[in-house]
């Protein structure tokens, strides 16, 4: 198969208009991939990250954007068995989203949900698998427990607190205003804090009975870190996905010791295709059931065409966002 691929190619990086519509040759698909034209892609804090330099992919992975797509599959890899041709799926990409068409092992793809659009299936890969590996296989959030969750606004933060809260967890969030309070509140969240206007740790301590919270969701790190450590109870799990405040600080590791803590992270871009598959598997199994009864969907902030992906990156980096940005990709 010989196809041109028009999609976002980003240089050298820099800024967002650094980005640019070009074209290029498209590859076959090879042993379990799928070929996917794609409708829509999501916009994630990774991408925005990839483009300014700081977050190079993993060896073998792609080296252009876009880490979810949804779409039609048009081809499909020799030990591929899992799609056929004219399937519609979602699915988690190694990089190159940002594009006509995309590879992705077919591991990592899933059902279109009954009742959603292709639109709303691409808001779901990385955050629902981000979520899911991070909050309920690493950290092992169980019914009855308090969770909190930093950044409650975005795709992410989200995605944490309406599968938090389906699965029976107090839940917690921190937000820069009322809107996003709203917006969280209207997902499920039981409390949110604005962290401009109060300190966090003692609102929720506070908020608790003293009792702090079992797990924490965090993607600030700076500052955070040792808050959480004094907010976590007896047993309490941390989990970092990111550091938007920096990876470095004087830590009080302490109460690590004597609350008997586990501070733990990950990313998702590097882990094996075997580990990406399993954890398809489980959003399969637990949560897209919980989607076509109408639960714990992607809310959608705004949709941009292809071709404004540097308007889309610019309205990332503002961090004015309510849910998951997206890319119109199909005419």
């Amino acid at each position: 198969m010989s196809l041109r691929c028009t999609f976002i190619d980003h240089g050298k990086g820099g800024a967002p208009d650094c980005m640019r519509v070009a074209e290029r040759d498209m590859e076959s698909p090879v042993g379990r991939q799928v070929l996917i034209e794609v409708a829509y892609a999501g916009v994630n804090r990774p991408d925005v990250l990839q483009r300014s330099g700081a977050y190079p992919p993993p060896p073998g992975a792609s080296p252009y954007l876009g880490l979810e797509v949804s779409g039609t599959v048009i081809a499909t890899g020799p030990e591929a068995s899992a799609w056929k041709v004219g399937d519609q799926v979602c699915a988690l990409t190694p990089g190159g989203g940002y594009a006509q068409y995309c590879l992705a092992d077919e591991r990592h793809c899933l059902p279109v949900p009954r009742g959603l659009d292709l639109l709303s299936a691409a808001a779901i890969p990385e955050n629902y698998f981000t979520v899911w590996t991070n909050v309920f296989d690493r950290a092992r959030l169980a019914a009855g427990e308090r969770f909190l969750v930093h950044g409650g606004s975005s795709g992410i933060g989200l995605t944490a607190i309406q599968l938090a809260r389906a699965f029976g967890a107090e839940v917690w969030t921190t937000v820069g205003n009322q809107d996003k309070a709203k917006a969280c509140a209207a997902a499920g969240a039981h409390h949110a804090v604005l962290y401009r206007d109060a300190d966090f740790e003692a609102e929720v301590r506070q908020g608790s009975g003293g009792h702090g919270v079992d797990v924490i969701l965090d993607m600030v790190g700076g500052s955070y870190i040792n808050k959480n450590l004094r907010l976590l109870a007896v047993n309490g799990r941390l989990v970092q996905i990111a550091f938007l405040e920096g990876s470095k600080a004087e830590i009080d590791a302490m109460p690590i010791m004597t609350k008997r803590l586990q501070f733990t992270g990950s990313t998702l871009r590097p882990r094996s295709d075997e580990d990406k598959g399993a954890i398809a598997r489980s959003l399969a199994d637990k949560v897209l059931p919980l989607m076509e009864k109408g639960q714990c969907l992607p809310l959608i902030h705004e949709v941009f065409p292809l071709a404004e992906a540097a308007r889309a990156h610019a309205l990332m980096e503002s961090s004015k966002h309510i849910g998951k940005i997206m890319l119109k990709v199909a005419a």
